[in-house]
């Protein structure tokens, strides 16, 4: 059992300390991930609240088939989709700031870099611009992704061929340089 299902039994079993250390420890990834759904750091943090407002109310059966996380951002993902869907909106990308770098210029290049991989991710399709990030940002499984993206395999593994392309793509249109691993 990994640690956020060990939270979430605590807290079911009347520990709040378990719910608090879930949600400590999985507040900035989700809110991430939410960021790529809504396109709004605002509306990616009211999401995570919403998200674990559900879990601390409604306080759902996890039954282990899949691992914590995968469980967790997918009821993240439904409550975000349930939002747009009622409100319909697009919105606009809101910046976060970069941790301080020891350098003033290397700073400056890795938030330009930052930004323009935050622009080209957001001008992808939903879809591209989840799987993306649930790969590489959050580094689940394509099994995993499937699961909360409520897609096959396969489709995962077709989601993010077409992802990375459409990326490199968009990419190689602003200029960005970036070596092949």
């Amino acid at each position: 059992m990994d640690c956020g299902a060990e939270y979430y039994r605590r807290y079911l079993d009347g520990d709040d300390s378990g719910l608090v250390d879930m949600i400590r420890d999985y507040t900035d990834g989700l809110m991430l991930y939410l960021m790529g759904i809504t396109g709004s750091y605002s509306l990616a943090e009211e999401m995570t609240e919403e998200t674990f407002f559900r879990i601390a109310v409604k306080k759902p059966r996890f039954s282990g088939k899949s691992a914590f996380k995968t469980w967790l951002y997918s009821i993240g993902r439904n409550a975000a989709v349930d939002y747009l869907r009622k409100h319909r909106s697009s919105l606009p990308l809101e910046e976060t700031d970069l941790a301080d770098e020891h350098s003033l210029e290397n700073s400056y290049l890795r938030e330009e870099q930052r930004i323009a991989l935050h622009r080209a991710m957001n001008s992808l399709a939903p879809d591209y611009r989840q799987a993306l990030h649930l790969s590489y940002f959050e580094g689940l499984s394509n099994a995993e992704i499937a699961d909360i993206m409520r897609k096959s395999k396969r489709q995962i593994e077709n989601i993010l061929y077409r992802a990375k392309a459409a990326l490199r793509s968009v990419l190689e249109k602003e200029g960005f340089e970036y070596e092949i691993v």
